[in-house]
Order: structure tokens, then sequence, then C-alpha cells
């Protein structure tokens, strides 16, 4: 469906797996954490029981890397009944501390289309994660300058989107959003007026999966970032 980018003013961009690699740090996270429990449980069972324990918490932790690491204390506690040893502790903790110390990996395409954007929109970061970490990856990744605005979110629906835009004066007709995930980068912004452009990343988190719309309006899909300056 072609959509009218004329009216754009203002670009927002995801962070995590849109301007730099995250999902895959997790996934790894995710194995190493099932090599330390394999005593106990079947991989397969140990990764269920991860999800349900990080979708039990999310509403106490939120999202972000210490809330993955305090799902993965509980639930290897739970799955050992109590049994896991102090060491099997201190290196899910290691983990977590990688995976907060890793270098940040921009993705193709971020710079040259940051660089041609600039000047021409407003251009702001719009992500959900634990703040520290967020500000943490934005500075290691040296592309602050492209952005007037940085906000961390709690979470991606309608309604924080709408009172962000609202309180930085950006009609919901003249912001696009750019992202890889349907479910917070795309369909709240469309379902709030806005436009917005799929980015999808190779690994894509459990819980951010949900089905393309039958009608798809207000939004496009591209195969790679740099395809966007074709519309902008």
């Amino acid at each position: 469906m072609e959509i009218n980018f004329k009216e754009i003013q203002v670009i927002g961009f995801d962070a995590d797996d849109t301007l730099w690699v995250n999902e895959t740090y997790f996934r790894d996270a995710e194995e190493a954490f099932a090599d330390l429990l394999e005593k106990y449980e079947t991989k397969n069972k140990i990764d269920q029981e991860l999800f349900k324990m990080e979708m039990k918490n999310l509403e106490l932790y939120g999202y972000g890397i210490k809330g993955f690491v305090l799902s993965m204390i509980e639930s290897a506690l739970e799955l050992s009944n109590n049994e896991v040893s102090q060491a099997t502790l201190s290196k899910i903790l290691d983990l977590g501390k990688h995976m907060i110390s890793h270098p940040v990996e921009i993705l193709d395409g971020v710079l040259e289309v940051l660089e041609k954007l600039q000047g021409k929109y407003r251009l702001i970061v719009l992500t959900k994660g634990d703040l520290l970490d967020q500000e943490r990856k934005l500075e290691r990744s040296n592309l602050s300058e492209y952005f007037h605005h940085v906000e961390v979110l709690s979470d991606k629906k309608e309604k924080n989107y709408q009172d962000l835009l609202d309180h930085l004066e950006i009609d919901v007709k003249n912001f696009l959003m750019i992202g890889n995930s349907l479910k917070s980068d795309v369909l709240p912004l469309v379902n709030i007026g806005a436009k917005a452009v799929h980015v999808p990343f190779h690994t894509t988190w459990q819980h951010e999966e949900v089905s393309e719309p039958k009608e798809k309006s207000g939004y496009i899909t591209v195969s790679k970032l740099t395809d966007v300056l074709e519309y902008l």
C-alpha cells in the first residue's frame, strides 16, 4: 500500500535491533542458562519456564537485562527445587554482566540513513527497557549527535506514544516511526494515526511476535533500513 510521506516532519527510531544488535545477546544468554541447568530439566522445558517467568515478572521489573537476570535466577531456583548452587547463581549473574558490558554493534545502514535524514527531519529515539542500560548503549554507539531527543519508555502501547507525542507537541500526522517490531514499533503508531516503517530483524523475542494484519494500512515493510531512503 502506497503511503504519503510528504507530511512527515519528525521520525522516531526504535533502538534495540533497529539501530544496534540486541536480541541476539538474549538468545545467547538463554542458551548458556539452559546449559547451566541441564541436570534439572530439558533445554526446551528450561526455555519455556524462563519465558513464563519473564512474562510473570514483566509488570514488576519491566523490560531489559536486569529483569531478565532476576527472572533467570528465580527460574533456576524453581527448576532446581531450590537446590541450585551458589556457583551457578554467580554464573547467571555473570551472564547479565556480560550482556550489559557487551560492545554496541551498529546495524548495517544505520549511519548512512541517519546522515541523510539529519537536517531534513527532526530525529528522535523511542525505545523501551532499562534506562541506565539504554543510555549506556546510546553513549557507546556514538549516535547521540544525530538525535534531538531520546525517550526510554516503560512500554510501547498507544497511550505511551500518544502521551509522549503530546508532551513533545508533535502532531501524529507529522510523525513516522521506524522499528523492527510490529507489536511495539508499528501497530500502536498506526492505531493512533501516525505512520510507520517495519524493518524486520532476523531474530524476534517471543513476546514481540504478532501476526501481520489482513488489512495492511498506515505502514510499509522494507527488507533493510536503507530502503527507507527511497521514501524520505
